[in-house]
């Protein structure tokens, strides 16, 4: 029954799809969705081994999606928790960076004030255990799924300590609710020039971005370096407000066209800026994606400021797609800056290069890999 239901639900997401990205006849469509149905029957019952419903679902959807675009994705329900994470910036867990090294996972960077600071793990930890099971060649996003957790909730973990005699250590620890800082450093650099990081687009990205640039211009700032560097997106509303503190109030930054009139839509800046003259440098590289495409685009176009950087390869540090997007819709959209420029990597509709970079979709995150030294994953975010 759970099957059957898994597969109603999947083709009712194919049928979404497929009135959607295409203009077949429904007649055409209904007929390719009862092949499709009596295909998987047949393959239920004769094939000489069990099939995963789940999971030969999930990749006839994610084929589907690729054959239409690069871009567009389907997030099954049991990832929706790390959608959320990453477009809100909290989660249960208890609050530590964590990183794939030839050893295995070690902690590399509990937050201030977490329950993993508080109970004493420190950078270096080796993770040997969690709760009952030995983590012995878990992989970090592993690691990540059985430290996060309902907050309140108790978890024991046992970690090896380089340099201490007698170095197995256990650690009771309780769960809380971490907030994602989406600036985890700003500050003054030599010669009065402000620099702020900026590792997401988040729901809280806007008043942390905001506050650290009052804070800087407050001190003196004659100069702004907002460093986008690994920042593989988030939510287009965010960018939008980002882009609002250095522009003038109402200045269009993006246009999303979709199939119909109905689907366009135009997003102009709507809060009060904090210095629209202050000169300005943005910094890319090669993992800077979606809305961070949306805020460097948009600063390039506006001459506004000032590019510095490689643009975005077509793959992030693991060789796989950096994208994660929102549960499907039934209509894509085609995202355009000032300039008229379309972020994808490809214009479909003439299917020829326009632009280095990629569709910045309502989120994204990069996805990271263990070698990179800028590629470290954290149980805080969707991990390699």
């Amino acid at each position: 029954m759970k099957k059957l239901t898994l597969f109603a639900a999947a083709l009712i997401v194919l049928s979404m799809l497929a009135s959607a990205a295409t203009r077949s006849k429904k007649s055409d469509i209904s007929r390719n969705l009862d092949i499709f149905n009596s295909l998987y029957k047949e393959l239920q019952t004769f094939y000489v081994d069990s099939i995963d419903a789940e999971k030969s679902i999930n990749t006839a959807i994610a084929a589907m999606l690729n054959d239409i675009d690069p871009y567009t994705e389907y997030i099954p329900a049991k990832e929706q928790e790390q959608f959320r994470t990453m477009t809100t910036g909290e989660y249960g867990g208890i609050g530590s960076v964590i990183q794939e090294t030839p050893r295995g996972v070690i902690i590399a960077d509990p937050y201030e004030g977490s329950p993993a600071q508080r109970a004493g793990l420190r950078p270096g930890d080796l993770i040997v255990m969690i709760d009952s099971d030995s983590v012995a060649g878990w992989k970090s996003s592993k690691v990540s799924e059985h430290l996060k957790g309902q907050n309140g909730t108790m978890l024991r973990v046992l970690v090896n300590r380089p340099y201490v005699k007698d170095s197995i250590l256990s650690f009771d620890i309780k769960r809380a609710k971490i907030q994602i800082p989406s600036v985890p450093y700003y500050g003054m650099l030599k010669d009065n020039v402000g620099y702020i990081s900026l590792n997401t687009f988040s729901e809280k990205s806007y008043p942390e971005v905001r506050e650290a640039l009052e804070k800087l211009i407050k001190d003196g700032a004659k100069g702004i370096v907002l460093d986008l560097r690994s920042n593989g997106g988030g939510l287009v509303e965010s960018a939008v407000q980002i882009l609002g503190l250095f522009l003038p109030k109402g200045t269009t930054v993006l246009n999303t066209r979709g199939k119909g009139v109905l689907n366009e839509k135009v997003y102009k800046t709507s809060v009060a800026p904090v210095d629209t003259k202050i000169p300005l440098a943005v910094l890319i590289d090669g993992a800077s994606a979606s809305a961070s495409e949306i805020v460097t685009g948009a600063i390039q176009d506006l001459d506004r400021g000032v590019v510095i950087g490689n643009p975005r390869s077509e793959r992030s540090c693991n060789h796989t797609p950096a994208s994660l997007t929102t549960p499907f819709s039934s209509h894509h959209s085609k995202y355009y800056i000032p300039s008229g420029r379309l972020i994808q990597a490809i214009d479909y509709s003439h299917a020829t290069p326009r632009h280095s970079g990629a569709n910045p979709r309502l989120a994204e995150h990069r996805v990271p890999q263990a070698g990179d030294e800028r590629c470290v994953t954290s149980e805080a975010s969707p991990p390699t």
